[in-house]
C-alpha cells in the first residue's frame, strides 16, 4: 500500500504542476546544452511514465466497467508494464539522489 501513496503523491504533484515550474537553478557557462538535453530527457521519461500510468488505469477502469473490448489479459499486462516503468524511474531517482549525495559531500 506504500507504493499507493508514492503514486497519489506522484499524481499531485504532476496535477500541480509545481515540479515543471519550478524556478531553474543557476547554470554553469558552457554547459547549458547539455543540462537542457538531460533535463527534457528526463522530463519526457517522467511524461512517458506518467502515460503508462494512465493508460493502465484506464484499461483497468474500462475493465470494471465492462468494456468488451478489454480483456484481462489485456489489464494484466498494461498494469505490469506500469509497475515495470515506476520501478524503473524509481531506480532512476535513487541513483541521481545517491549521485548527488556523493557529490555534496566531496571536500572541497
Amino acid at each position: 500500500m506504500q507504493i499507493q501513496n508514492v503514486l497519489a503523491q506522484m499524481r499531485a504533484l504532476a496535477q500541480s504542476g509545481r515540479v515543471e515550474n519550478a524556478a531553474p537553478v543557476a547554470e554553469p557557462q558552457g554547459a547549458a546544452g547539455q543540462d537542457e538535453d538531460f533535463a527534457a530527457k528526463l522530463r519526457d521519461a517522467i511524461r512517458d511514465v506518467n502515460e503508462i500510468q494512465q493508460e493502465s488505469s484506464s484499461m483497468q477502469t474500462r475493465f470494471e466497467l465492462g468494456d468488451n473490448n478489454v480483456s484481462l489479459p489485456q489489464v494484466m499486462v498494461a498494469m505490469n508494464r506500469s509497475s515495470i516503468a515506476f520501478e524503473a524511474a524509481n531506480q532512476v531517482r535513487n541513483r541521481l539522489l545517491s549521485a548527488y549525495q556523493e557529490v555534496m559531500s566531496m571536500q572541497v
